[in-house]
């Protein structure tokens, strides 16, 4: 199935609601302008009726003022025209018709109809409509007017056999007596014709805007589906891997917030990208560093074992010696094993601490004295000083002690001989000190990746795993470590603990 694009639908959508706004809009202005129209023209004939009844009315009085000779003229050359004065009625309303520009009727006081046609010079009425054939809605307007008022009505239009419009007035005389009624047509059609020239006077118009409209409608959609268009593309390129792509569009709308957010996850999987790869070469560097550490007690094992076995060492002395080679390449198999299981212990989200409330002054006791027996060989003094001797807080008792085992192992390992190591515990800050070689710019940056060693000579039997594990311990119980250096100086590891727990009795 064809896909039509959003341009083209919104183009469409566009160009449909202008089209039905077009017909409404002709709609009801052709109503309104017709009506309008109708109402005009029915003031004009109005106002037409009622000057032709105040002329017809002066042309009464006159000829009721001329004594009888006018009167007897005319009674003797026509009949059924009302008081013989018909012939004179017809001449002057084919006079008033002529001026007028309409149809003009007039019925007397007896009711007898007086059209232009009824009387032709001075024969004998040829008449072509009586009273009698108007319809019930044309004597209401003969009424109405005898009763003074100025009317119109279509219902003369089935007498005349087309649509008109008529208008009854009535005619006074000089005394203010209605001595008859005017009666004005005018055809419709003439309306419909001025109506029908203004509609499609406005369906032209209506067409050009329409086009115009359309071209508008289709520029608005191309304009809005652009950006639409450029986030697609941005969008293939982040499904092939592009992680750099970007929409650079900046608006204040909707678009604008969907361009932002697909920048925003451009932004989030590059750096996803790139914490995945550093996350391989981290795997890949783990691996080799693990297999060679495991490679060389495994060597030393095989390569005693083999001797042991084919008989090539046989001195009793020889024997013990590797019997204590293989010993201590065996608990250093077993070191590197037992830290790699704590590792990843503790970087298993699911694993779970031994969370309880502990006084951190007796694991600072207890690790000062550990460290004591370890340092007697470097002949190394280890001092503490707390500002408390209560340091309530949640923890795992053997964890803490791990971490600040570790971080006091590092301290004698580097110290030199006859050296000191402070531990130190103020508020919530605890430092352990030592005097030592210190650890490069350089070296500082990597400490806490595993498998990561110094390469120095005090440092040759660690397995780089350390420091990963204490950095583990401490975020698990919410403690900040930090280690700051300076060669030839020392290195001091800080630990910038939570708040302690109120004391209890």
């Amino acid at each position: 199935m064809r896909k039509r694009s959003i341009a083209f639908k919104l183009g469409l959508y566009f160009s449909l609601a202008l089209l039905a706004f077009a017909l409404v809009a002709g709609s009801v202005f052709f109503l309104l302008f017709k009506k309008q129209n109708i109402t005009l023209t029915q003031k004009q004939l109005e106002d037409r009726a009622a000057a032709i009844a105040n002329t017809f009315g002066t042309f009464i009085s006159a000829e009721g003022s001329g004594g009888g000779k006018h009167g007897e003229g005319n009674r003797g050359s026509g009949t059924g025209s009302g008081g013989g004065n018909g012939l004179g009625y017809a001449a002057y309303i084919r006079f008033l018709d002529d001026i007028a520009m309409a149809d003009v009727w007039v019925v007397d006081a007896d009711h007898n109809l007086v059209t232009p046609t009824t009387h032709e010079g001075h024969q004998a009425p040829a008449s072509t409509y009586n009273y009698a054939d108007l319809p019930a809605d044309a004597e209401t307007v003969v009424d109405q007017a005898f009763g003074g008022q100025v009317t119109a009505s279509e219902g003369f239009s089935g007498l005349l056999n087309t649509p008109t419009l008529t208008v009854g007035a009535p005619v006074r005389d000089s005394s203010g007596n209605i001595q008859a009624v005017v009666l004005l047509h005018s055809p419709v059609e003439g309306i419909e014709s001025a109506a029908n020239e203004g509609f499609r006077t406005l369906a032209i118009s209506l067409c050009v805007a329409l086009v115009i409209g359309i071209g508008f409608a289709v520029l608005l959609a191309r304009s809005f589906t652009k950006p639409m268009k450029e986030m697609q593309v941005m969008a293939g390129r982040l499904a092939g891997g592009d992680y750099t792509a970007a929409s650079h569009i900046e608006r204040q709308d909707e678009l604008g917030q969907l361009a932002g957010s697909l920048d925003t996850l451009s932004h989030q999987l590059k750096l996803s990208s790139e914490e995945h790869e550093r996350f391989q070469k981290m795997q890949q560097t783990f691996f080799s560093n693990i297999s060679h550490e495991l490679k060389t007690p495994v060597t030393v094992l095989c390569g005693s074992l083999e001797a042991l076995a084919g008989g090539v060492v046989t001195d009793p002395d020889q024997v013990a010696a590797y019997h204590q080679e293989m010993y201590a390449e065996s608990l250093a198999l077993k070191r590197l094993v037992n830290d790699l299981l704590d590792l990843s212990r503790l970087q298993n989200a699911e694993f779970r601490l031994n969370l309880e409330r502990v006084n951190l002054c007796d694991i600072i006791s207890e690790v000062r004295r550990s460290a004591q027996n370890m340092a007697k060989e470097k002949e190394l003094t280890v001092t503490t000083e707390m500002d408390t001797g209560l340091y309530f807080m949640q923890g795992d008792y053997l964890r803490l002690r791990q971490l600040l085992m570790i971080a006091m192992s590092n301290a004698i390992k580097f110290s030199p001989g006859g050296g000191q190591i402070e531990m130190c515990l103020s508020e919530n800050i605890l430092t352990i000190t030592d005097h030592g070689c210190g650890i490069s710019a350089e070296d500082q940056k990597h400490i806490f990746e595993r498998f990561y060693k110094t390469l120095s000579e005090e440092n040759a039997e660690g397995t780089g795993l350390g420091l990963p594990i204490a950095k583990e311990i401490a975020e698990r119980h919410g403690i900040g470590l930090t280690v700051t250096s300076e060669e030839g100086q020392g290195t001091t590891v800080t630990l910038e603990l939570p708040g302690k727990e109120t004391a209890t009795v």
